[in-house]
């Protein structure tokens, strides 16, 4: 009997503007794996929590295919939650896509191609999920990868400064700062790294300014 190909539950498989990290404003094509560890409190995608569709690898790319864009960016849920996505990176790398992985950074991402750039979440106290941090991340980390904090409030901003100098993140990677959508103000928020000249970018979730919360945008 032949092993059984790899397969992965997919939420979702869609054609969009990347509105955060490095590449925000190109066209990419966003493979949204199904399930999460995690119950962040600000949360916009808990639609991926559970479901999905069981798909080969083979068919997770022909679906990225059918799109013309040469970004990909694996997001979920918690990619990372399922084994299987370590060979889907590396298979999206093979075709010549440049992939991106969004990760919580609970899980383990020490053997995740380093072909892909990774986009790290270190989680705030405003997301009820700090303790769940995987600091032993941070050494697998190159300059071509990111973290980002997602601020809620002037107390998650307080803690990102501390990460930032106790780690001395600055010198790891890009350090973005995220305002939690309808929680956090984005000028505000502004106004405190200039205030603090903090080493990191601002960025706002620009697939939320031009379509709202809208599902697969």
């Amino acid at each position: 009997m032949k092993d059984q190909p790899p397969q992965l539950r997919v939420t979702e498989i869609f054609l969009s503007i990347q509105g955060e990290s490095r590449t925000v404003g190109w066209p990419t094509v966003f493979v949204r794996l199904t399930g999460c560890p995690l119950r962040c409190d600000y949360c916009d995608t808990a639609y991926a929590f559970t479901g999905g569709e069981s798909m080969t690898l083979e068919a997770i790319l022909a679906g990225v295919r059918r799109h013309p864009a040469r970004h990909v960016t694996v997001t979920g849920g918690e990619p990372l939650a399922q084994k299987a996505c370590l060979a889907l990176l590396a298979e999206l790398c093979d075709a010549g896509y440049e992939v991106s992985l969004e990760t919580s950074g609970a899980l383990d991402v020490a053997a995740v191609d380093p072909r892909v750039v990774k986009v790290l979440d270190l989680k705030t106290p405003g997301s009820g999920e700090e303790a769940r941090n995987r600091l032993e991340n941070l050494v697998h980390l190159t300059p071509r990868d990111q973290i980002k904090f997602v601020i809620c409030d002037r107390a998650d901003y307080d803690w990102t400064q501390r990460a930032i100098a106790e780690h001395a993140l600055a010198e790891r990677c890009e350090l973005l700062l995220s305002p939690a959508w309808g929680r956090q103000d984005p000028a505000q928020l502004a106004e405190w790294m200039l205030a603090d000249a903090l080493p990191a970018r601002l960025q706002v979730q620009l697939h939320k300014i031009l379509w709202g919360e809208a599902r697969g945008r």
